[in-house]
C-alpha cells in the first residue's frame, strides 16, 4: 500500500504513550532494597526520560550504575509491565494516524525488548520501534522513517523532532506544561492525546503544503 507523503508519525513512550510511573517507581524500590541503596522512586518519576545510567547515577557511584541498570533491566518485564496502562488517548492516537495512511514509529529511550512488550501489551498497532535513543539522538531514526511530526512530552523530543527535520507536537503528560514546551520550541503543544486527533486532522504537513 502507498502512504500519502507527509503524514507518518513518531511517537516517545513513556508519559506520552505508556503511563509507566507506577511499574518504574516498582522496580526502583525493589533496586534499592536489593542493594541498600536510598532511591527516592516518587522524585524519580518526576523527571522520566533521560537515559535509565543518568538517573541512577543521582544513586550511587559511578562504578555501581552499570550493575544497577542490568538489575533494574533483568526486573523491568515482571514487576513494571503489568503495572502500565495507556496514556489518555493513546490509542486514538495512533489509530487516526493509521487511518490516514500514515505510518507510525515509536522512538524512545526504553530498550527496545521493554518497549516492543509495553507496545505490544497496550495493544498499539506501531511499524517499527527503536529504542536507546534519546534528545537528538532520536532524529536519525525519524528522518531514515520519513516521520513529519515526532509526538513527545519532554524538552528532548523537542530536540528529537529538529533534528529529525520533524514537526515537534508536545504533551503536558510528563516534566513539563504546556506553557514550558512551548517556551522550549514546540510547534504544537497539546494538554494531552486526547487532543491530537483533532489536531491530526486538520494539520497539513510542509511537504503536503508545498503542493498547493
Amino acid at each position: 500500500m502507498l502512504h500519502p507523503v507527509g503524514i507518518s508519525v513518531g511517537f516517545d513512550l513513556d508519559l506520552t504513550l505508556a503511563d509507566t510511573r507506577t511499574g518504574i517507581a516498582a522496580v526502583y524500590d525493589e533496586v534499592s532494597g536489593r542493594l541498600g541503596v536510598p532511591i527516592d522512586s516518587a522524585a524519580v518519576i518526576t523527571r522520566l526520560g533521560p537515559p535509565l545510567e543518568q538517573e541512577l547515577a543521582n544513586w550511587l557511584p559511578p562504578e555501581e550504575v552499570p550493575a544497577a541498570a542490568s538489575l533494574f533491566r533483568e526486573l523491568y518485564p515482571r514487576l513494571a509491565l503489568p503495572a502500565t496502562t495507556a496514556m489518555a488517548g493513546a490509542a486514538e492516537a495512533v489509530r487516526a494516524v493509521r487511518a490516514a495512511g500514515g505510518r507510525v514509529i515509536v522512538v524512545t529511550g526504553k530498550n527496545v525488548r521493554d518497549a516492543t512488550s509495553t507496545i505490544e501489551l497496550l495493544g498499539f498497532e506501531v511499524d517499527e520501534v527503536v529504542g536507546s535513543l534519546f534528545g537528538a539522538a532520536k532524529g536519525s531514526a525519524l528522518a531514515r522513517f520519513g516521520a513529519a511530526a515526532y509526538v513527545g512530552d519532554h524538552v528532548a523530543d523537542i530536540e528529537a523532532a529538529r533534528a529529525g527535520n520533524a514537526v515537534s507536537v508536545t504533551v503536558a503528560t510528563g516534566p513539563y506544561t504546556a506553557e514550558e514546551l512551548r517556551d522550549h520550541g514546540a510547534d504544537v503543544a497539546l494538554g494531552d492525546l486526547t487532543e491530537f486527533a483533532a489536531w491530526y486532522s486538520g494539520w497539513r504537513p510542509p511537504a503536503e503544503r508545498g503542493r498547493s
